[in-house]
């Protein structure tokens, strides 16, 4: 089984988790980045963030060269701002089709999931959802419990995807 894991990292916790979920499964890591890379904090992210997701902004991306058909497992993780998907991840899947794979999903959150991953399961239709999980501020938790937290959910994704 060929996996990927892609996501936006905006603050850091998202990167965190995709790096440890690499390891657990044996992954390529794709990193969605977008042309804006100035570093907003506290409520001017909360502003820009929020404003650019009611107003359904897909922002522009730096180039990212991910062969979505070479892998048999993809696994895409966001940040949630205003309880929803990052704008980068909505831009980076207006750009690629992907269907008939399937898929787990991660988000990262300081403490309300909201919709996120439902709104990016409807973004992502057509696929086969194999698993989701949240995580709340992983910067801030104990490493040894989240790599064990990743490493559970890891090891439910491969039984899944295990052939008959």
């Amino acid at each position: 089984m060929k996996t990927a894991v892609i996501y936006y990292s905006y603050e850091g916790s998202c990167a965190l988790v995709a790096d440890i979920l690499k390891t657990e499964l044996s992954a390529d890591i794709f990193r969605i980045e977008t042309l804006d890379d100035k570093k907003r904090k506290g409520i001017s992210l909360m502003f820009w963030g929020g404003g650019q997701v009611f107003r359904g902004i897909k922002p522009p991306l730096k180039p990212l060269s991910v062969d979505i058909n070479a892998y048999d497992l993809i696994v895409f993780g966001t940040p949630v701002w205003a309880g929803s998907p990052t704008p980068a991840i909505a831009s980076f899947l207006s750009k690629n089709n992907i269907t008939g794979k399937k898929i787990a999903l991660f988000c990262c959150h300081g403490g309300g999931k909201g919709k996120a991953l439902d709104k990016l399961k409807a973004l992502l239709g057509g696929n086969t959802f194999i698993g989701e999980i949240d995580f709340i501020a992983p910067k801030k938790m104990d490493s040894v419990a989240l790599k064990q937290k990743i490493g559970e959910w890891a090891k439910t994704l491969i039984n899944t995807n295990k052939p008959n």
